[in-house]
């Protein structure tokens, strides 16, 4: 396994190009098995789970090509899909258990096939993310579905049906889910206290690109008129937000000032705004954001996870690092996930002033000086934490493991090594 070892003590300065979201690719990859016709996605991470995804997807009989691209003068990928007809309709578990979001092939295929063997996913250990939202709706619209050896087995006589569902939380899967499903059902859907995440416009918009008729984008309501054919489209995948907020993070925790190119600040409203109020200077462009925190003392916030539009759960880890070098005391609450607090024991060895409450809160105090170690990423989101704190640390600080930080994290080193960063990848040998 690869490490990164770091340096601290460096400001970063300079710019930095966020790459096209992760969490609005992977349901836009599976979008694609909803016709028979070519999908073309722009604007492509490449990133790990990507990768798999595609494996995935070539399992089940998916003709992938990519291509070397530009947007905005930085490289990209562009992909294209085309499932002319299906050599499985099972997802297995080799694949599916490296990636939770393969789920998402759940809705394309029992719409478009009228069977599925998916297995159940893996993913982050960040805590329970069950299925039953998703494979309660598909109940509503007429599948049956059982469980058996380890694999979601199921099955529509026809089409799938309209139905009016009602989620009990604003799943994002499921919101994804279900709107695949629902673009191929006879009849009307409606889902009630849908995610609104920009992910699932996205979603929505290449949809409806391919014929779909959704209605009710950004929005808790969306409608779906079922249709019975869906065409091919071409797709620009959306800046990853959640990468812009990282970033963001780590102008402000080094007191440097980067420009984030290709942000969009509108997607990241109460971040932004927890910075301001700490005393980071925020300027939104047309298609850049500047983060500049130099020469500045830092004050402590509290911060509450939410589903959007509040504080999102994948910049909890990122923001509970900046509070160390603020001032003051600050609380972070995770109310999204349990087992999101994984980073703090590392954390602590580096000389943090933490105490935990429970599995929901934690106390952030700020300390004077972060002291580099050897730490433990243990998932995505928490391993960008542990690069935070290895950039303002006195030292060394390796960070292992770090394949949790390629699932999400397009050219990390690279990005921060040009702003200023003292950081490398240290292969391992196979």
């Amino acid at each position: 396994m690869d490490k990164i070892k770091i340096i601290g003590g460096k400001k970063l300065n300079g710019k930095i190009y966020i790459s096209g979201a992760k969490n609005a690719a992977l349901p836009l990859i599976c979008a694609s098995l909803l016709t028979d016709e070519t999908v073309t996605l722009t604007n492509m991470p490449m990133l790990s789970d990507i990768t798999a995804m595609n494996a995935l997807l070539a399992e089940l009989g998916t003709q992938i090509d990519s291509f070397d691209d530009f947007v905005d003068e930085h490289p990209t990928k562009t992909y294209s899909y085309r499932t002319p007809k299906f050599k499985s309709l099972v997802a297995p578990y080799d694949f599916v258990r490296k990636m939770r979001a393969s789920y998402y092939v759940l809705g394309p295929l029992l719409a478009r096939e009228g069977h599925i063997e998916l297995s159940l996913p893996g993913g982050c250990a960040i805590g329970a993310r069950p299925m039953d939202i998703h494979l309660s709706a598909l109940e509503q619209m007429g599948a049956k579905i059982e469980i058996k050896n380890g694999y979601v087995h199921a099955d529509v006589d026809g089409r799938l049906k309209g139905a009016h569902i009602i989620f009990r939380i604003a799943s994002v899967g499921a919101t994804c889910n279900i709107l695949m499903a629902a673009t191929l059902a006879e009849g009307t859907t409606t889902i009630e206290n849908a995610a609104k995440e920009p992910e699932i416009g996205d979603l929505i918009d290449l949809l409806n690109a391919m014929g779909a008729k959704i209605s009710g984008k950004d929005t808790s309501i969306l409608t779906i008129e079922g249709v019975d054919k869906l065409h091919g489209a071409r797709h620009k995948v959306i800046a990853d937000r959640i990468e812009a907020g990282s970033y963001a993070v780590a102008a402000a925790i080094t007191r440097g000032n980067i420009e984030l190119i290709n942000a969009q600040a509108a997607t990241l409203q109460t971040p932004l705004n927890i910075l301001r109020s700490m005393g980071v200077t925020v300027e939104e462009k047309e298609n850049s954001l500047i983060i500049d925190a130099q020469d500045r003392e830092l004050e402590g916030k509290d911060i509450m996870t939410d589903f959007y539009p509040g504080f999102p759960t994948d910049l909890q880890a990122q923001f509970l690092a900046l509070m160390l070098t603020a001032k003051g005391a600050s609380m972070v609450t995770e109310t999204i996930f349990e087992n999101r607090f994984m980073h703090i024991p590392e954390l602590l060895r580096m000389g943090a002033n933490i105490n935990v409450h429970g599995h929901a809160s934690a106390i952030v105090r700020g300390v004077d000086k972060l002291y580099g170690a050897p730490v433990m990423a243990t998932d995505l989101r928490a391993s960008f934490a542990l690069i935070l704190a290895g950039l303002i640390a006195e030292g060394e600080t390796i960070v292992n493991r770090v394949y949790h930080l390629d699932r999400g994290y397009e050219h990390l080193e690279q990005k921060l090594k040009g702003v200023g960063a003292d950081i490398e990848r240290i292969k391992e040998p196979d």
